[in-house]
């Protein structure tokens, strides 16, 4: 029966290459009456019907087809469809009202990939442990309101890209946030020699640019599609148009910016890269929220360091001073940077001073947390070393001006 099926998907995928629509057609509905599961199948026959112009018969099916996707946690694909839907039709709002009603009842299942704990709420004061609830499948419209999942979902754009075609350029300003619905994509980043390095592989259901997005600031990477990328786009013109109305959306696209750097943080540190995602999973809720004001020192030259540190928001100064009394200046630490790792896993003083160069929003992991779930585990004192010998190295070069600027996955 499987493999019946399979014959019948690629005669028709061939059919439906060559042009021969009505062909194509007859075939994708044999695999659908055969099996009432086959969602991609059944996407194909409403694209087939749209293209036949029956258009009536390919809302419909589109419209089953979306449903069918939100309930099994594929939201993503349920809005892409959504968009072809008021493509055709305009006025037909049935379809994004029954997603924000279904979604409202937050029926998802578990995320495909274990997640880090979400970060919820960036405005109390002092240390906010970080809750440690599993994400659903699209954590960006997890804590939206009904009405504003609605309002997203309108202000939302498809857009297709050709494999080879950049999506965003490293440099560039960014002004605007994508989701993948389908295909694959390289992240790209320019070394210091001119070399391009791939440091990361996005696929179904990433997303990518909120960064750039929400600081204003120059894209830190470059996406590239591997093979055809449909996608879905959220431009700054629009989130401004989304705070006025309705102002939780801002807090939400910041919460989900901080949960991603602290994720992407836990899988790309050299040393906490060393876990393995259960181990992450567990870590993450021991990370605490840190707020410094401009000008506060949060690690010392000289002292042990007490915590590392993730600058969630705003930036920070590095200082190192020589036996002569004169300082090195080292690079501008960023969001989603991380430092007093060394000195806190090693008990070593440490060799420059970091101090909030402007207000800062930061995720502080204390020493008793290093020790309960980071040092006990095989291979971070290996990953320890490397990472020592390699700063001394760093430092050596950036004091006699030979700094070098490696990748970074952030865009």
């Amino acid at each position: 029966m499987l493999e019946t099926l399979r014959e019948h998907k690629d005669k028709a995928a061939q059919l439906f290459a060559s042009g021969k629509l009505e062909e194509a057609l007859a075939e994708y509905q044999v695999v659908v009456e055969s099996s009432s599961g086959e969602l991609a199948s059944r996407q194909k026959v409403a694209e087939l019907l749209q293209r036949l112009g029956r258009k009536q018969e390919a809302i419909s099916v589109y419209e089953e087809v979306a449903m069918a996707w939100a309930r099994q946690g594929w939201l993503l694909r349920a809005i892409a469809l959504c968009k072809v839907i008021l493509q055709l039709e305009p006025g037909h709002g049935r379809t994004q009202q029954m997603l924000a009603d279904l979604y409202a009842r937050r029926l998802t299942p578990q995320p495909r990939l274990s997640a880090v704990a979400p970060v919820t709420n960036t405005a109390t004061r002092g240390p906010k442990k970080v809750t440690s609830n599993p994400l659903p499948r699209i954590p960006l419209f997890s804590q939206l309101s009904e009405e504003a999942f609605v309002a997203v979902l309108e202000e939302l754009a498809m857009r297709t890209f050709s494999p080879g075609e950049s999506i965003v350029q490293e440099g560039e300003p960014g002004n605007s946030l994508f989701a993948i619905v389908e295909g694959r994509a390289d992240v790209v980043r320019q070394l210091a020699g001119g070399q391009r390095r791939k440091v990361a592989s996005l696929g179904e259901g990433d997303f990518f640019g909120e960064m750039a997005l929400l600081s204003a600031g120059p894209r830190l990477a470059s996406v590239v599609a591997a093979e055809r990328i449909v996608a879905l786009e959220l431009t700054r013109k629009q989130v401004d148009r989304l705070v006025q109305l309705h102002p939780s959306v801002k807090q939400v696209l910041r919460s989900f910016h901080e949960e991603r750097l602290l994720a992407n943080v836990l899988r790309s540190n050299p040393i906490l890269s060393v876990l393995s995602p259960q181990q992450r999973e567990a870590l993450a809720p021991s990370f605490q929220f840190h707020s410094a004001a401009a000008g506060q020192k949060l690690l010392e030259q000289g002292q042990t360091g007490a915590a590392l540190y993730i600058i969630l928001r705003g930036q920070c100064r590095v200082t190192h001073q020589h036996p002569d009394g004169h300082e090195s200046q080292y690079p501008v630490l960023r969001e989603g940077d991380v430092f007093g790792e060394l000195s806190v896993m090693l008990g070593l003083p440490a060799t420059a001073t970091v101090s909030a160069d402007s207000a800062c929003t930061l995720l502080r992991l204390d020493r008793e947390a290093v020790e309960r779930h980071v040092l006990v585990r095989a291979g971070v004192r290996e990953a320890l070393s490397q990472l020592s010998s390699e700063r001394l190295q760093r430092t050596a070069r950036l004091l006699s001006g030979q700094e070098l600027h490696e990748g970074d996955q952030r865009v």
